[in-house]
């Protein structure tokens, strides 16, 4: 079953295949996603993602890494013809495949050893890296702890609840004390509560402007929560590099 992504924010070129699937273990792992690539000799594919608040493992035909969440755009230039395969965890998994401190990986990434890079670079060329991250991953899954799933709620809660605007308002959906929430979530992603909300917010930003340039930014501003669209769009600017204007304005051309 392949799963829809907001955090795409330029889908769509034709030199680039990405796949989404979920795989089962849903305390560990959100789901399983392929890039392919195939540019033609002197261009590049310029790919931007504001990425969900969590950790990707990554796996090309070499090697495999562990990748904090940034909280701004992250830009790729592909080129030539690859592949990647990803793995987008759950909160709660992180402290299985690293020692390291989240925030200290937030935008960087270290590489993870045991990895199957064999074994999934034969899969993507069956057509199937989600069996084989399946059967590398399940036997970790019932070492999630009660703390992990507890953080895997709160964002599930953040991502899919829109009236919940401020950090406190998700602590008490969770039944724990803002700091406690705060301690958990740092602790096992290296950001705050409150980035968890405001990723969802500019993230529904961006993909309704894409999909949909002749959305009003007075009244998608006054949606999503934010004071005025004054402050809406210093926001989407800080986060994605652009005015929200300039993000209608590209999906009117691209259109």
């Amino acid at each position: 079953m392949a799963v829809e992504s907001r955090g795409h924010l330029n889908p769509g070129a034709p030199e680039v295949t990405l796949d989404r699937a979920p795989i089962g273990l849903d305390d560990l792992v959100r789901w399983v996603w392929t890039a392919r690539w195939d540019v033609p000799p002197g261009r590049t594919v310029r790919q931007r993602v504001l990425q969900y608040p969590a950790f990707n493992l990554v796996t090309d035909p070499v090697t495999a890494t562990l990748h904090g969440p940034r909280t701004g755009v992250d830009v790729r230039e592909l080129a030539g013809r690859s592949w990647v395969v990803g793995v987008l965890l759950r909160p709660g998994a992180t402290p299985l495949f690293t020692a390291t401190a989240p925030a200290a990986l937030r935008g960087t990434a270290e590489e993870v050893r045991g990895a199957p890079v064999a074994e999934l670079t034969a899969a993507v060329a069956a057509g199937d890296p989600a069996a084989t991250v399946r059967d590398w991953l399940a036997p970790l899954a019932d070492r999630v702890t009660d703390a992990g799933r507890l953080v895997n709620r709160a964002c599930a809660l953040a991502e899919s609840r829109a009236d919940v605007l401020r950090a406190d308002q998700l602590a008490e959906l969770v039944g724990v004390a803002p700091r406690t929430l705060e301690r958990l979530v740092r602790g096992h992603i290296g950001l705050t509560p409150l980035w968890l909300i405001e990723c969802r917010r500019l993230q529904h930003a961006a993909a309704v402007l894409r999909t949909d340039p002749g959305t009003a930014l007075a009244g998608l501003a006054a949606d999503l929560g934010y004071a005025d669209q004054a402050h809406f769009t210093r926001r989407y600017r800080a986060v994605l590099g652009e005015t929200p204007g300039a993000t209608r304005q590209a999906a009117r051309a691209a259109g």
